[in-house]
C-alpha cells in the first residue's frame, strides 16, 4: 500500500474503533463498481476535452485543463484490461491528487458518495485478478454486488511504471 489512501483499519486515528465509517466516491468501469476515499477525490467533470499526448502509452488517454493545471487523463478500462469505452463523449473523470500532481480517472460513471463502517471492509480477495489487486485496497460487499476499493497512490504509479 502506497500510504496515500487512508482506508485501512490501521490506518484509522489512535483510539478509533473498527466501526468509526469512512465515505467513498462510487463508480462504474465497465460492470464492476469501484469506491475511492472521498479524501482522494478533487473533482469530477464530464465534457471535458481531452488533447492526446503523442507516443503516449494506450493507458494515457492524454491531457486537460483543469482552472488553468494540466491534468494527465488515464484510461482506466485499458488499465484494468477491459474493452474500450462505448460512448466516448460520455465517459466522466475524477480528478485525484497524488504526490502533489492532479489526475484524472476516466470512468463510466461517478454514483453516490457512501459512508460505509470499516468494520465490513475486506482484504483484497486471492482470487482478484493481478492487475486490479494491485491497485485495491480492499473490498466491501455489498447487498448486491461488491465494491472494490481503488487505492489511488498504487493506480497512478502503477500506470507510470507500464508507461515507462
Amino acid at each position: 500500500m502506497s500510504g496515500e489512501l487512508t482506508t485501512l483499519t490501521s490506518s484509522l486515528p489512535a483510539g478509533t474503533t473498527s466501526s468509526a465509517r469512512q465515505e467513498f466516491v462510487t463508480m462504474r468501469i465497465g460492470q464492476q463498481l469501484f469506491g475511492i476515499s472521498v479524501l482522494a477525490v478533487r473533482d469530477v467533470m464530464r465534457c471535458q476535452p481531452i488533447a492526446p499526448v503523442p507516443l503516449a502509452s494506450p493507458m494515457i488517454a492524454g491531457s486537460l485543463n483543469l482552472r488553468g493545471r494540466i491534468v494527465t487523463a488515464f484510461d482506466m478500462r485499458c488499465r484494468l484490461g477491459m474493452d474500450g469505452y462505448p460512448e466516448r463523449d460520455k465517459v466522466m473523470k475524477v480528478v485525484v491528487e497524488v504526490r502533489h500532481e492532479l489526475y484524472a480517472l476516466m470512468v463510466d460513471a461517478v454514483g453516490d458518495v457512501m459512508s460505509l463502517t470499516m468494520d465490513k471492509f475486506e482484504k483484497v480477495p486471492a482470487n482478484m485478478e493481478a492487475v486490479w489487486r494491485g491497485m485495491s485496497a480492499g473490498i466491501f460487499k455489498l447487498e448486491k454486488e461488491l465494491l472494490v476499493i481503488l487505492d489511488v497512490g498504487n493506480v497512478i504509479p502503477l500506470i507510470g511504471k507500464d508507461a515507462a
